[in-house]
């Protein structure tokens, strides 16, 4: 069966409403407030981390924030989630992964965020790199911040391809974060700043919403592969 994107929307949210008699009322609340500040507006990426427990914190800080996709760039190392690190976030979050056999996978990473409009910087104590107090922002231009690996930090080839970089002006001796408490922060002042200037582009659209809601109420339901044959079929044949 063939369907315009009307219909298969109408039938996307017929779907919706159909399994949302398997979820409490409370589950669908909290599903709804944490739509409300979703967004993409903001993406991290992680290149090349090698212990997963770290990576997995940052997803959890991510999902925390509202941040909906995280980009990995794996050179040497693959990543593995962590689910106790996680607890669970990266049921609710978008995992892109980039892997290029022989080569390097900042290119294609890089190139499908361009793609997307985002303005690349990264994180980096390097002389020359912006105070994140001073990284401009405004209501039209999307940012993602890369972070590298625990003991290198981001690549050479990261730092001649970014637009930018910024760092987390450092009082102390010691001249960085670990990983998950520097995206903390990063996010956090992002956030704060971004909330300022209330962009219209910040919030993700109504339609990429329903596309989450679908999704996240079919993770939740048991057996929700059973209940949407039986939603499909009825819907196709709705005098059986």
């Amino acid at each position: 069966m063939n369907l315009e994107a009307g219909d298969r929307m109408e039938l996307d949210q017929g779907l919706v409403d159909y399994l949302a008699q398997y979820i409490t009322p409370h589950k669908r609340a909290a599903i709804e407030r944490v739509l409300r500040h979703r967004t993409r507006f903001f993406t991290v990426v992680l290149e090349d981390i090698f212990k997963p427990h770290n990576a997995s914190a940052v997803l959890r800080t991510c999902d925390c924030f509202g941040i909906q996709d995280i980009h990995l760039i794996e050179k040497t190392d693959a990543y593995k989630i962590n689910p106790f690190v996680t607890r669970g976030a990266a049921q609710w979050v978008d995992l892109h992964k980039y892997f290029t056999p022989g080569g390097s996978a900042v290119d294609p990473c890089f190139t499908a965020l361009r793609e997307k409009g985002y303005k690349i910087y990264g994180t980096s104590p390097a002389s020359d790199s912006l105070s994140i107090h001073d990284l401009p922002l405004s209501p039209d231009q999307k940012v993602a911040l890369v972070f590298g690996n625990e003991h290198e930090g981001i690549s050479e080839e990261v730092k001649a391809k970014v637009d930018g970089l910024v760092h987390i002006p450092m009082k102390g001796f010691t001249e960085s974060f670990n990983i998950s408490v520097s995206a903390s922060i990063f996010l956090y002042e992002l956030i704060k700043r971004a909330s300022e200037f209330e962009s219209p582009n910040f919030p993700i659209s109504e339609e990429e919403r329903s596309e989450l809601r679908l999704r996240w109420y079919k993770d939740i339901v048991p057996h929700s592969d059973i209940h949407e044959k039986h939603f499909r079929k009825q819907t196709q044949n709705p005098s059986n």
